[in-house]
């Protein structure tokens, strides 16, 4: 030990120790700012995901049209969301999954055509595929002979055959289905409260009106 640091009085020795502990935590916690900035992009993505669920509630009249034709449901984000979580009950998610792919596919830059189609042939189209689809024979042998010249509508006739197998099979299970009717019996409930609130409020605004 250096000889100035010896004649120094032990209870000293020790105030200096204690000081260079306490100076080494505050060095190892992390400044309130950036705490606060974690925290804070954790509430923003809690935020962000419960305005999309939100967002993604149909009301009774989209619900409404679903019912009334399957183009509908197809032609809606939140129509072609809830029926895949039907689909996907019934284990047959890769009709819509297949559909969804050749209309991206259509997208799809000329350079990148042959890739694409390879893949989604690859994927849902050829035998024993990981998501095969419900295809006959003929078709199937006439998409893998569009492929090997891929262009656009390559996969057209696949794919209006299974919008067919969805609207003539799937989608009439899907109207008959407790997913549906719930989604109906639950939001005609809601709309009907508003309907009252709103009402409530009008007969509110009127009777203040006449008592001014």
């Amino acid at each position: 030990m250096c000889k100035g640091l010896a004649t120094l009085p032990a209870t000293c020795l020790k105030s200096a120790k204690d000081i260079k502990h306490k100076i080494s935590f505050l060095l190892q916690k992390p400044e309130p700012q950036a705490a606060d900035q974690k925290q804070m992009k954790e509430k923003n993505a809690v935020t962000a995901a419960t305005a999309a669920a939100a967002k993604s509630v149909p009301t009774a009249t989209e619900v409404k049209k679903w019912r009334e034709s399957f183009s509908h449901v197809m032609n809606s984000d939140t129509g072609r969301a809830v029926f895949t979580t039907f689909l996907r009950s019934e284990f047959s998610e890769e009709n819509m999954d297949f559909w969804l792919a050749c209309e991206d596919y259509k997208k799809t830059a000329p350079s990148k055509l042959m890739t694409r189609a390879k893949q989604i042939y690859q994927q849902y189209v050829e035998a024993d595929a990981p998501n095969e689809v419900n295809l006959d024979a003929a078709t199937r042998e006439e998409t893998r002979q569009n492929v090997e010249n891929a262009c656009p509508s390559c996969f057209d006739e696949a794919q209006r055959m299974i919008y067919v197998l969805m609207a003539k099979d799937s989608y009439r299970r899907f109207l008959n289905s407790k997913l549906i009717q719930d989604l109906s019996q639950t939001q005609t409930t809601t709309e009907k409260k508003m309907e009252m609130k709103n009402c409530d409020c009008e007969e509110s605004r009127q009777a203040l009106s006449g008592g001014a």
